[in-house]
């Protein structure tokens, strides 16, 4: 573990929690209603269907009771929410390596451990760079093996964001695989009620506006990228994902018109989403077997 000697880094110099073991069953409910959410003709999976990559974030979810929440929404405690003050979290990137997809309807055992923990001095102060490793076994073998890469601070920095929204211009692109999506508050409210996320800053404009300085509500991070993974899923259904690399680069907001695009390659693609203002938003690049 890699600690800096100042700044946030005494508070965590200590922090080591352990391994975490879960099970939960892969079920067909919340994979239907995300689709419903995408407004898919048809669930993407049923029973015994392989799961598409990374839609097992509608699994293993945390509902802490609600007074231990904070005014943000966000958690208070947690076994791998580090102790500092005035603790503020952003969900920055991960990997996500395959060995055989997950089958919807099967119980799972997730084993999750802390992996890098890092400091780094940003443009905005000091920020700590946290990856959480999770195993997903069926049947006993480990079908995936996923890392998220979180990122926090202490105390809230000011960001910079658009100080008005366009709603009406649309980005450009000549890419092959493209997807638009122009999200609005009900899909907000509805991704973050299926993932188990009660940051206000996705359904609560006031307080996004407000209190963290945004112009509006903010899209969810894996919103963006299981957007970006749908142009792989559906320009490429035959295609086993093998691996999955991605980053949250510049947040964009609700009523913005987004457009993901992606470049095939004869072993994988290349992935972005963009707005009229921002080329990357959030790239991904998958490989596939």
């Amino acid at each position: 573990m890699q600690i800096a000697r100042s700044g946030i880094g005494p508070y965590v110099k200590s922090w080591s929690p352990g391994t975490v073991i879960e099970d939960d069953v892969l079920s067909a409910g919340p994979i239907a209603a995300l689709s419903a959410v995408l407004d898919l003709p048809e669930p993407v999976a049923g029973p015994g269907d392989p799961l598409p990559q990374l839609w097992h974030w509608l699994h293993f979810l945390q509902w802490p009771a609600q007074r231990d929440l904070g005014d943000d929404g966000h958690p208070r405690h947690g076994h791998f929410l580090p102790p500092i003050p005035q603790r503020q979290r952003m969900f920055a990137g991960g990997r996500c390596e395959v060995a055989e997809p997950l089958r919807v309807g099967e119980s799972t055992q997730r084993i999750s451990s802390i992996g890098a923990v890092t400091t780094k001095q940003g443009s905005t102060g000091e920020l700590l760079f946290v990856t959480i490793r999770s195993e997903y076994l069926q049947r006993g073998r480990t079908c995936v093996v996923e890392e998220q890469d979180i990122v926090y601070r202490s105390g809230r920095s000011a960001g910079r964001h658009p100080t008005a929204l366009d709603t009406s211009a649309a980005p450009d692109s000549d890419e092959p695989w493209q997807l638009p999506l122009q999200p609005d508050p009900a899909l907000l409210f509805r991704f973050s009620a299926l993932t188990a996320n009660a940051h206000r800053i996705h359904y609560d404009a006031p307080y996004a506006q407000g209190e963290e300085g945004y112009p509006g509500l903010v899209v969810h991070g894996p919103l963006l990228v299981l957007t970006m993974l749908e142009l792989a899923r559906r320009n490429a259904p035959n295609r086993l994902v093998r691996s999955v690399a991605y980053r949250l680069r510049r947040p964009a907001f609700v009523g913005e018109q987004l457009l993901a695009s992606g470049t095939p390659s004869e072993g994988g693609t290349t992935l972005r989403i963009a707005t009229h203002r921002e080329q990357r938003h959030a790239t991904a690049e998958v490989t596939f077997a």
